[in-house]
């Protein structure tokens, strides 16, 4: 279906974090330089700096949107309104179709699981355990089915 998603796959088993990989697949789209996209996505990988809080991927779909359909003006609350009103409607689908925007639900993990700083390795026995590549395809699948949906409006 969405060319982004594969992208976005594709990033995360480059070893991107799950919010580096949605954001960076749309990069060039939004006119933001690769290394911008990664610096500022890279805080948010394993549910915000591995706190297992909110999925990285869904945060990287809140950036992509921020930054394309985002407002200014502190004062425009129409704006504000229609940016948030979306981030829940794809919130929401994502919860729908996985479970949870939770990055430690999704694992599996409990209350206090996962919790430390460290990275994990990437390996092949790290990617076989984690729902995370289809996790990211998923959410960059929803952006880019949802920016498509929008052009057809206008």
């Amino acid at each position: 279906m969405s060319k982004k998603g594969d992208t976005a796959k594709r990033y995360f088993l480059e070893g991107y974090n799950c919010s580096q990989a949605v954001l960076l697949a749309f990069a060039e789209d939004l006119g933001i330089d690769k290394k911008t996209a990664v610096m500022i996505s890279s805080g948010f990988g394993g549910g915000m700096g591995r706190m297992r809080e909110v999925c990285g991927a869904v945060s990287g779909m809140f950036m992509v949107l921020g930054l394309k359909y985002g407002y200014d003006d502190p004062r425009n609350f129409e704006a504000k309104k229609e940016l948030y009103k979306n981030i829940q409607k794809l919130a929401e689908e994502f919860k729908k179709d996985n479970g949870s925007i939770i990055c430690r639900e999704l694992l599996g993990l409990s209350e206090k699981g996962g919790i430390t700083p460290v990275p994990e390795k990437r390996t092949s026995e790290y990617y076989k355990k984690r729902p995370c590549p289809e996790l990211v395809k998923f959410a960059a699948d929803s952006v880019e089915k949802f920016m498509e949906e929008i052009m057809a409006e206008k």
